[in-house]
């Protein structure tokens, strides 16, 4: 059973015959993008005006479902903020940068970001039915000569097949949703002829600014790629429409898992009453809260930003208080190329070698006896451990946990410690080998 949610269709588009509407071609070949295209639904502020008639700001298009969900007498409408521009795209401020996230830093072939040990994004296009005012990479995205070739594609697959420690692939752009049928289709069935890549991924805003591209047949093609999961992108409740929930149905009944990203927002989400309600809408149409992204550092985004403590304070106000697959994780994705890093209120309170004090939502107390015997778990002699090992140079903190280090040094330490000094007798490495580091064994086994 579908959940009921309203449908809009803006008055300038009361005589297009439904079949028209409800074809996806028809959206994106008529896609709003001007002063005089969008003052046709509703009056445009001076500050967008002016945005709008600038020259080489971040590309607009705006699919005609779309601007029918924004309410026209509000300037403030949540839904026109993330998609119209306003002239304060064009305000620098401290920390932005092109490639805040430094995807191209960690770009092995074009089009292809391997930041984590086992996971690749892929971009497949450049193109979005609509452009989010915030986009992370409006460096590229809605640049139809930046777009990537044949021969990119193929770098990219033959990347992927000589790198076996690979598992899981997100497909990305752009959005994997706007491709032509058969691209798409090509790239699933490439990357499915790759024995070691067990997990498919799609990130696609589609299904919100273009539902009527979930069509039977594409669920029918997407069926066939299995193990396929499917994250969609909802910033605030007004989205999600009855068309946006028979979208998800569609693909849920079609055996894909779906999660949500969505990105914190001053002025259009950041109030936990209406994360509240945004989530557990998302679980009425059978879609997991998955992230809540702080926004990230982009050239033109900056009076999207809130702070970090405005995240934190969200989530405190989400857990306990709804159910908890509907609470998503609240991340900084790392400015440098860090990658994602999650945050949450802290409910650990104390701990001592037997015991730690935890505190619930309410600020209810409680403590939690820790095991007097325990046998300790050594990643040495677990052939588990030994056969699972992450690439070199990744492991990170599990790594010294697992004692395969001690230290994580910065760049150049122990040059600076030097002091431009001379090797000498009193010089030897074996000095700072910790006992049990490397050995495979430990001051308790001797």
């Amino acid at each position: 059973m579908i959940a009921k949610f309203t449908s809009r269709r803006a008055p300038i588009y009361d005589d297009i015959p439904d079949e028209k509407w409800n074809n996806w071609r028809w959206q994106l070949s008529h896609r709003l993008n001007t002063v005089e295209e969008i003052e046709k639904v509703f009056k445009l502020t001076d500050s967008e005006r002016k945005a709008l008639a600038t020259q080489n700001l971040f590309r607009v298009d705006i699919t005609p479902y779309f601007i029918s969900l924004i309410d026209p007498d509000n300037p403030n409408d949540p839904i026109r903020k993330q998609v119209v521009p306003t002239a304060t795209e064009m305000v620098p401020f401290t920390a932005m940068m092109e490639d805040s996230l430094a995807e191209d830093k960690h770009s092995p072939v074009p089009g292809l970001v391997h930041r984590y040990p086992d996971r690749v994004l892929m971009l497949v296009t450049t193109q979005c039915a609509t452009y989010c005012r915030y986009c992370t990479r409006s460096r590229i995205v809605g640049d139809p000569s930046a777009t990537f070739s044949r021969d990119e594609f193929e770098q990219q697959i033959e990347y992927l097949k000589n790198t076996p420690q690979v598992r899981d692939v997100l497909l990305s752009g752009g959005d994997p949703l706007v491709l032509a049928p058969k691209i798409l289709e090509e790239i699933l069935r490439r990357l499915r002829e790759i024995p070691h890549i067990e997990i498919i991924r799609i990130g696609s805003r589609v299904p919100v600014f273009l539902p009527m591209r979930v069509t039977s047949e594409l669920t029918e093609m997407l069926e066939k790629y299995h193990p396929l999961w499917l994250n969609i992108h909802v910033n605030h409740p007004n989205e999600i429409s009855e068309e946006l929930a028979e979208a998800t149905d569609k693909l849920a009944k079609a055996g894909i898992p779906l999660g949500n990203q969505s990105v914190l927002m001053a002025g259009i989400n950041d109030c936990s009453h209406i994360q509240r309600d945004l989530v557990q809408k998302l679980v009425r149409i059978r879609v997991r809260p998955y992230y809540l992204y702080q926004a990230d550092l982009v050239e033109g985004a900056g009076h999207f930003r809130t702070p970090v403590a405005k995240g934190i304070e969200i989530i405190e106000a989400l857990r306990g208080h709804t159910s908890g697959y509907a609470v998503p994780q609240f991340i900084v994705d790392a400015p440098g190329g860090g990658g994602k890093i999650p945050l949450q209120p802290n409910y650990l309170l104390s701990s001592s070698d037997h015991k730690i004090v935890l505190r619930n939502y309410e600020g209810y107390i409680t403590t939690y006896e820790e095991p007097s015997e325990y046998q300790h778990h050594n990643p040495k002699t677990c052939a588990y451990c030994q056969n699972k090992r992450p690439e070199p140079g990744q492991s990170g903190i599990a790594g010294l946990l697992d004692g395969e280090q001690m230290f994580i040094k910065p760049e150049g330490f122990d040059l600076l410690h030097e002091r431009g000094g001379i090797q000498h007798r009193l010089k030897d490495d074996a000095k700072w080998q910790p006992l049990g580091i490397g050995s495979g064994k430990s001051e308790k086994d001797s």
